[in-house]
């Protein structure tokens, strides 16, 4: 719904103007996250990266761990991906690791796979050299106590948005919405504006498993209308894209836009491509299997024909899953068949991803309940 030139997204998200090329293809769930480090000098207290990537040297296309440049050519792959956002951590401190992922990626899926990348670190010469291997945007997060017209303080980031056009590449300023630094957060987009980047996101500021004590130590408090979005951080940048008229495109991205819309059609596109026909899948992008586990069997396969045979399942109706030794079909065939089975059965849900999250799991028969520990019928 267009007014006055104000655009309304799901989930309470909005922008004026146009959106960054990178922001549409998130939305519609065709952009890999290539998270390259969680390593970052700044640490800010509002960071949300998990504990388990959180200053830590590590690298992830989506969910999926890179330990080669095939797992990255196979997560972009396995989502149809049109373009990629790499993040951290900040990328900066790694890049010559930057560098290689945006040639692969740009010599195996073309000159219109878009890359962007998102860094705190004002560096011109990192992200002009970028620029030259073919990164097509750079979005720089300038830390709250710089937020103002970004004079004597936080001229460093002035140098490099007005350097970047020079280089043939778009940038932009990504932060969050910190609900008590409205008036600062006014005077940085005027300056913003004057500049002329292409355009200005603002992020609903929220709270994670990481950042919760830090959080809360300093006042913050959940929104109830947003889940675990930050009380006041809508409200502010709401006022902000509805009230100030600028050249600059503005767009505010709320927590939920991210999950209920980005993450689910990231994850429907990625089950599309990945999971097996017989599976069932969900509206949230989720799927539905049956499996058979085999626990410590020492001959999977042969196990696996064995429940093949006694199911009566064909050649296309079940997939065997080595790491997790267990055997999978279609839901409904292994709800009508499990009894007759002496392993453990379920029904489950899980993301389409690499790491495979689960997120709800049902006994089929008494092995299954044995093994939950809710006894049998």
């Amino acid at each position: 719904m267009r007014t006055g030139g104000l655009v309304q997204l799901p989930m309470a998200s909005s922008h004026r103007g146009a959106l960054s090329p990178a922001c549409s293809q998130c939305g519609e769930g065709r952009k890999m996250v290539l998270f390259v480090t969680g390593v970052c000098r700044f640490r800010c207290f509002y960071c949300p990266v998990s504990p388990t990537r959180n200053q830590i040297d590590v690298a992830y296309a989506n969910e999926r761990r890179i330990t080669c440049d095939a797992d990255l050519l196979d997560e972009a792959r396995a989502i149809g991906a049109a373009g990629t956002g790499i993040t951290g951590g900040d990328p900066l401190g790694v890049v010559d690791r930057v560098e290689h992922y945006v040639r692969l990626l740009k010599r195996e899926f073309g000159p219109t796979h878009h890359l962007h990348l998102y860094t705190h670190e004002p560096n011109a010469e990192k992200l002009e050299r970028l620029a030259a291997a073919g990164l097509d945007e750079f979005r720089l997060h300038i830390p709250h106590y710089l937020w103002g017209p970004l004079g004597a303080h936080g001229g460093a980031y002035r140098d490099v948005l007005e350097a970047a056009p020079t280089w043939g590449i778009r940038r932009g300023v990504e932060i969050p919405v910190l609900p008590e630094k409205e008036a600062e957060l006014r005077r940085l987009l005027v300056a913003l504006d004057r500049i002329g980047v292409d355009f200005v996101n603002l992020n609903e500021l929220e709270f994670s498993e990481t950042n919760e004590a830090a959080m809360r130590d300093r006042g913050y408090r959940t929104d109830p209308r947003n889940g675990w979005g930050v009380r006041g951080s809508r409200a502010v940048a709401e006022r902000l894209v509805r009230e100030m008229r600028l050249h600059v495109p503005v767009h505010y991205c709320s927590s939920r836009f991210k999950d209920g819309v980005q993450l689910r059609q990231r994850l429907l596109r990625r089950a599309e491509r990945t999971a097996p026909e017989f599976a069932d899948r969900t509206s949230d992008g989720t799927v539905v299997l049956g499996i058979v586990e085999a626990g410590d069997s020492a001959d999977l396969a042969r196990w696996a024909q064995r429940v093949v045979r006694r199911l009566g399942v064909g050649p296309d109706g079940y997939r065997l899953d080595p790491r997790r030794r267990r055997l999978e079909l279609a839901p409904d065939a292994l709800r009508r068949a499990a009894g007759r089975l002496a392993w453990p059965a379920f029904e489950v849900e899980e993301y389409p991803t690499a790491d495979a999250l689960e997120v709800e799991r049902s006994p089929l028969n008494d092995p299954a309940r044995l093994a939950l520990g809710v006894g049998g019928t």
